[in-house]
């Protein structure tokens, strides 16, 4: 019998092993399409059981179209590897505008959970039971990969019957220890130290890092009073509903206690740059169901370092003439973008010399220049004269990506329609990813037309270094005029189709971070001297 099968996304795989594991009790397959408007509706499955996310399997109409009702599908990673089987109950077109509206509050797509359901994932929902072939393979980490039931064997081992779970995204710090120690002592709890490893924040720092970061943390704690455990879920950092989420996982582990911060999960800010959520609603939330859950929320207290003191207390124990020190994420990375000691009152030498490992200082950094613009407009004569530049200064190796070479060498199969150039500039994007994160210097120079493979090609490769839109603004009518290679004059004789400009469209950049009009009243030397500078400006050189 021919199975049909479904390549699981990195989200789904995520979603799918905590499923498996029983992180998810008691949702036993990804939801049908009553189980999800139920959610939807009142945060509760079908069988009145509290649950506030839809956990669902989102897949192309190419594949829905080929199943019915009540088939087994074969879910796989990646590799090829079978995860499990789910026996198709639903399969459904959502309203996804109101999922958006009614589970994460909005319709903003800069909150990352709604941007992938408007965005990017697929259209069609399917919902049913999973049948467990095999746990997803995991090669790092493999002591801290422990599941619910295991953690609970553990904690009956050691006799804990009270465990305070503290979830984290980001590397833990002084600060961080004084509170869970405070937190343990006030409930006279022992430690379940549980970040996230599946998908976090963009922009975070991996969790490789970060558990080398939480194992030498995890020394400064009193003998047998913490555990460590890697949690593979994929955050919508969503909020309310997913800090009520993370309390029900939480308790899944056998935990009696949870630490909930201001604004846990929470996206950032909107298109409007103000909040998605109020900074205690995830307490207030979770407060409101901690006893059906049977949990208790115990709050994050905010520490700050008191010299005077030399000691860490809650901000609300400062007395009105105490001077008092912290540093802000965004302060921490400035001081390692400019390679700047971080003060040992705030972390440990250990933790330090990891993020500083990991990530290095700007002058240090591989970066990525991503050149867009029309044909003829300048881009591969500024593009090869800044390699010749950033040769001469020679502190990192350069590599150029130009549009033509690209053609021949890496794409030649492709042609011009439009799936295919977003195929040609991502290509462009994966191997500039790859040169940024070895600490190198790739030049882009593809036209680039459209924002969306643009956008992808900065998410890409911002994870890994530096990008630099540079965004070649010379005007359709000054590219026509040079027209070297006589395609503008094959396109407006409709000899050549879908050409950028003409026949097809050119997105230009909204917020780049170069802008340079190369129309000939600046020499190409005095143009490729204005990028050299913002260079150096910007804090690469």
């Amino acid at each position: 019998m021919n199975i049909k099968s479904w390549t699981l996304t990195d989200r789904q795989l995520c979603d799918c092993e905590l499923i498996l594991d029983g992180s998810f009790k008691p949702l036993n397959g990804f939801m049908t399409k009553k189980e999800y408007n139920s959610v939807l509706r009142t945060m509760r499955l079908g069988n009145g059981k509290l649950f506030p996310i839809p956990i669902t399997l989102d897949v192309d109409k190419n594949f829905s179209n080929r199943i019915n009702i009540d088939e087994k599908i074969l879910l796989r990673e990646k590799e090829g590897f079978q995860i499990a089987y789910m026996v198709v109950e639903s399969i459904w077109e959502p309203d996804l505008l109101k999922e958006s509206n009614l589970v994460y509050g909005t319709q903003d797509a800069f909150h990352p959970a709604v941007d992938y359901i408007l965005n990017k994932g697929n259209k069609i929902y399917l919902g049913g039971k999973l049948i467990k072939i095999a746990m997803p393979i995991h090669y790092d980490y493999k002591q801290y990969r422990i599941s619910p039931n295991k953690a609970k064997n553990i904690f009956s081992k050691l006799g804990w019957n009270k465990i305070v779970a503290f979830q984290t995204r980001n590397p833990l710090h002084r600060a961080h220890v004084e509170m869970t120690m405070k937190s343990m002592e006030k409930t006279n709890t022992k430690l379940f130290l549980h970040p996230v490893v599946g998908l976090t924040k963009s922009g975070d720092i991996d969790h490789y890092t970060r558990v080398r970061c939480y194992e030498y943390v995890l020394k400064k704690y009193p003998k047998d009073s913490a555990i460590l455990a890697l949690l593979p879920l994929a955050m919508r950092m969503g909020g309310p509903r997913e800090a009520l989420l993370h309390a029900i996982i939480r308790k899944n582990y056998g935990c009696t206690h949870f630490i909930v911060g201001r604004d846990h999960a929470g996206p950032g800010l909107d298109s409007n740059g103000k909040p998605f959520y109020n900074p205690y609603e995830a307490q207030e939330l979770l407060k409101k169901y901690q006893s059906e859950i049977k949990i208790k929320m115990i709050p994050f207290q905010f520490m700050v370092y008191v010299p005077s003191y030399k000691k860490y207390k809650a901000i609300e124990e400062i007395k009105k003439d105490d001077e008092y020190k912290t540093i802000s994420g965004t302060e921490l990375r400035s001081l390692l973008d400019k390679g700047k000691s971080i003060p040992e009152w705030f972390s440990y030498l250990e933790v330090s010399q990891e993020l500083k490992n990991s990530r290095p200082a700007l002058d240090k950094r591989g970066f990525t220049l991503f050149f867009t613009g029309l044909s003829g407009s300048g881009k591969s004569t500024i593009a090869n004269g800044i390699l010749i530049k950033l040769m001469e200064k020679g502190n990192r190796p350069v590599t150029l990506l130009d549009g033509d070479l690209v053609r021949t060498h890496l794409s030649s199969e492709l042609g011009f329609s439009r799936e295919h150039r977003s195929l040609n500039v991502q290509r462009i994007g994966f191997v500039a990813s790859e040169i940024t994160k070895n600490g190198g210097i790739a030049i882009c120079a593809p036209i680039a037309p459209y924002a969306d493979d643009r956008d992808v090609n900065r998410k890409l490769i911002s994870k890994y270094g530096g990008y630099i839109e540079v965004f070649i603004n010379t005007s359709l009518k000054k590219c026509e005029e040079r027209d070297s290679k006589g395609l503008y004059k094959l396109a407006r004789e409709g000899k050549l189709k879908e050409f950028t400009g003409i026949s097809d469209p050119y997105e230009k950049p909204k917020n780049p971070e170069v802008s340079i009009n190369s129309d000939g009243s600046l020499s190409p030397e005095k143009l490729v001297d204005i990028l050299y500078h913002k260079i150096i400006e910007i804090g690469y050189l």
